[in-house]
């Protein structure tokens, strides 16, 4: 098997399930992004293969149906703005809060902001002034929580990105703000709006839980998830093990398992991807697809189960980016196995969701206890 960025290692992900077993429970996958009909029914093998038995999936809302037919009552949706729709500022203004009636009815009783650095650029280059939709509690995002917290959501949110980046795509401070300034605006709206709040990928802060702690000591009502496979590799790898369990008994129940997979039709063939940046040509054929979702699942179970020692599975471009010199595209960092026991994977696996999205979806508040 010739290696690839899926698959590094030249693994075969269909034995490798059956080495790593079932789970100690079913999984529940708190944060991906599941597109295409022809896609969702390789993902849905892979759950199989991996033992995940749900997902909550950002679809784009022209695919909702589509996938939910293939999924079923695996699959719990999160509204999202419609990226790829031609008027941009609608999609993430006017759109967004017209949508939300629509995703509300396809059950979805959470939304996302995304706040991202790269919001700055997606924003002046289709002419949007920034500050319309930058900030997360600027006033369009202030008017669409209001909404969403009218139709019982809660908030999901993408705020800030890896260190690697801020050492080199964000590195003009004066542009883009510190790390530490992507938090102030989230903190305002967290405050402003009382809502319950997903922050996706540990907050956006994997590399330092101490942050992450005064964040979650700050609000009662935040929540992190696992998602960003590649990054959560690389950076929760770095972690003594003690001190990583230390951190994941401090907010049991408050950590949720992620893998931040995105399935598109686009990687069924070798064409080029019509919907650039939203699942991206990683894959051009069902076997390909295969591979690259089933890379997510084995790369976190692999970290969280076992004692592995040696090398990712999954080519990470950061590296090169940081050290071009000292790394290529296909390079991948260590990953290090932290063989969390049964009841602590229960707990990720599962029991942070069951508490937490699964009685909110039911219509639960779990933050009224």
């Amino acid at each position: 098997m010739n290696p690839s960025a899926a698959n590094r290692l030249g693994l075969d992900y269909v034995a490798q399930s059956q080495v790593l077993g079932e789970p100690v429970c079913p999984i529940v996958d708190g944060h991906a992004h599941i597109n295409g009909a022809r896609a969702a029914q390789v993902y849905r093998r892979v759950c199989d293969l991996y033992g995940i038995e749900r997902v909550y999936s950002q679809t784009q809302l022209a695919q909702a149906n589509a996938v939910k037919e293939v999924m079923g009552d695996r699959i719990h949706f999160v509204a999202i703005p419609e990226y790829m729709h031609a008027d941009r500022q609608w999609a993430h203004t006017q759109g967004y809060l017209e949508n939300l009636d629509r995703w509300h009815e396809l059950g979805a009783r959470m939304f996302k902001f995304w706040g991202a650095p790269r919001l700055l650029d997606y924003a002046s280059t289709m002419g949007i002034e920034p500050q319309e939709i930058v900030p997360f509690d600027c006033e369009w995002k202030l008017r669409i929580a209001e909404k969403a917290k009218g139709l019982g959501m809660m908030l999901m949110v993408h705020c800030a990105d890896p260190d690697t980046w801020f050492q080199t795509m964000y590195k003009d401070a004066g542009r883009y703000g510190t790390k530490a300034s992507q938090y102030e605006s989230l903190e305002r709206l967290i405050e402003t709006t009382g809502m319950p709040c997903l922050a996706a990928h540990m907050g956006g802060w994997p590399e330092d839980l101490g942050f992450l702690s005064g964040l979650l000591d700050r609000h009662p009502k935040l929540i992190l998830d696992t998602s960003a496979t590649k990054w959560m590799i690389r950076e929760l790898s770095k972690h003594d093990s003690a001190e990583l369990i230390a951190f994941l008994d401090r907010y049991s129940g408050r950590i949720l398992f992620g893998s931040d997979i995105v399935t598109s039709d686009d990687h069924m063939s070798p064409e080029e991807s019509a919907n650039p940046g939203f699942g991206d040509q990683l894959a051009s054929s069902d076997a390909e697809a295969f591979e690259l979702y089933a890379s997510r699942y084995w790369a976190l179970r692999t970290m969280f189960e076992t004692d592995y020692r040696g090398e990712s599975n999954i080519a990470d471009p950061d590296l090169m980016m940081v050290d071009p010199e000292g790394f290529d595209a296909m390079s991948g960092p260590a990953l290090k196995g932290h063989g969390l026991d049964q009841d602590r994977l229960v707990m990720l696996y599962r029991g942070a969701v069951e508490g937490t999205l699964d009685r909110w979806y039911r219509g639960d508040n779990p933050w009224a206890d």
